[in-house]
Order: C-alpha cells, then sequence, then structure tokens
C-alpha cells in the first residue's frame, strides 16, 4: 500500500518536471477551468468546500491543476458565486452564463472566457488529479478539438483538454435540448486516452475519483492519511 500511496503523493504534491522544456510551454499555453456550480444533491451540502485535511476539496483541484495551466477560471452558479468568490482559492470565479444547462454550460462559459486556445476542464471535486496524465493530454492536443480520457469504455469529460474549436457545437448543443456532453465528442475531432495510455501514469486511475457521497469523503481521507503516514 506504501507504494502506491508514495506514488499518489508525488503526483498531487510536486512538481513533475519529466519532459521540463515542453511542460513550460505548455503551462503558459493552457487555461485551467474547474466546474464548481452543481447542487451537491448526493453529499447535502457544498461540496466544493467541504475540508480534506484543512484543505477544501476546491483547493486540493486547483493546486494541481495550477500546476498545469497558466491561470485557473472556477465556473459556478450565481448563487455560490460570492462563497466561493470569498474562498479565495487562487482561480477567477466567474458565473455560468447558461445556467440550468449541466456540465456542458459551464465548459461553454469556461472555455468563452479562457484567454488560450486550450483548456483543461475538470470537476471541483477531484482532489487526486495526476499531473502526469494530464500533461500527457495537452501534449497529445496539437490537432485535436478533445482529448479526453477513456477507461473500461467509459469517457471522462471532466478530465479533459478542450479547444476553443468546441464552443460553436457546444452552443449549438445547449441551446437545444441535448446536453449530453457525448454528443459533442462526436461532432469534434477526439483523441481518445485509453486505459493501457491512463495506467502508464496513473496505474490505479485515482486522478477521475471525485467526491459526490459520505462514503467517497471517508474514502479520500483514508487515502490522505495513508500519505501523510508512509511520507
Amino acid at each position: 500500500m506504501c507504494s502506491v500511496v508514495h506514488w499518489l503523493w508525488y503526483n498531487i504534491s510536486q512538481y513533475l518536471d519529466w519532459r521540463e522544456v515542453v511542460s513550460q510551454a505548455l503551462v503558459s499555453a493552457v487555461t485551467g477551468i474547474v466546474l464548481a456550480g452543481g447542487k451537491s444533491l448526493r453529499l447535502g451540502r457544498e461540496k466544493a468546500l467541504e475540508k480534506l485535511n484543512a484543505k477544501s476539496l476546491l483547493q486540493w483541484t486547483i493546486d494541481s491543476l495550477s500546476r498545469v495551466s497558466g491561470s485557473i477560471l472556477i465556473v459556478t452558479s450565481q448563487e455560490q458565486f460570492a462563497l466561493l468568490s470569498h474562498a479565495q482559492c487562487g482561480g477567477k470565479v466567474i458565473v455560468d452564463i447558461y445556467p440550468g444547462k449541466a456540465a456542458l454550460g459551464g465548459m461553454y462559459t469556461g472555455l468563452s472566457s479562457a484567454s488560450t486556445a486550450y483548456s483543461v476542464v475538470v470537476g471541483c471535486d477531484m482532489p487526486f488529479l495526476n499531473n502526469d496524465l494530464l500533461q500527457y493530454q495537452i501534449a497529445l492536443a496539437g490537432g485535436f478539438d478533445v482529448v479526453a480520457l477513456r477507461i473500461d469504455g467509459k469517457v471522462e469529460p471532466l478530465h479533459a483538454v478542450y479547444s476553443k474549436t468546441c464552443l460553436p457545437f457546444m452552443k449549438r448543443l445547449v441551446s437545444g435540448s441535448t446536453l449530453a456532453i457525448s454528443q459533442l465528442f462526436n461532432m469534434v475531432k477526439t483523441r481518445y486516452v485509453d486505459e493501457e495510455e491512463v495506467k502508464r501514469y496513473d496505474p490505479q486511475c485515482l486522478s477521475i475519483f471525485n467526491v459526490n457521497t459520505e462514503e467517497d469523503l471517508r474514502r479520500a481521507r483514508a487515502l490522505i492519511k495513508q500519505i501523510e503516514m508512509c511520507t
């Protein structure tokens, strides 16, 4: 277990300097977008600011994402704007311009506000993002509109790189009745990173772990405790 924990700790707490020349150029060319406008229905309270060892879920996410992106945008609802702005987690908080349009509306808002051609989009409840894997996705992005993980046949839209070329297709979807992000992938040039590739960087696929329930919180806290015990 300690070997896995050491690997996890390295990926969430250290600046990974592999391919240093490439990563330095990519960081300045990519925006990090965090979606934090959900209602947290399964948890029953605002999960973005739920604490994991003195840091909020949102802060864990931003700390990792900031290592692979030059700027951070946090997309939230009008109702949550003041709360997240006051939290001062290190990113610019913006209001979703398509409220009620699920993750797709938040993605459109973030991507249209980004100053870069490419953005990394993640959820606010992903404390174990893998920097190496994210950098790999960014490095693949040239020539594609989307680079998304596909694990066990399931595509992960909130651990993906998106180009601004997706905006007109996103707008078409949010303006209609289809909010499934899978529809977007069929409309643009998508590069899937399959499970075998993912596991080169993240053998346990913990980077896509997200917190939705009390049980998820307990598991996340247990992982962090194991990290601390093994370091």
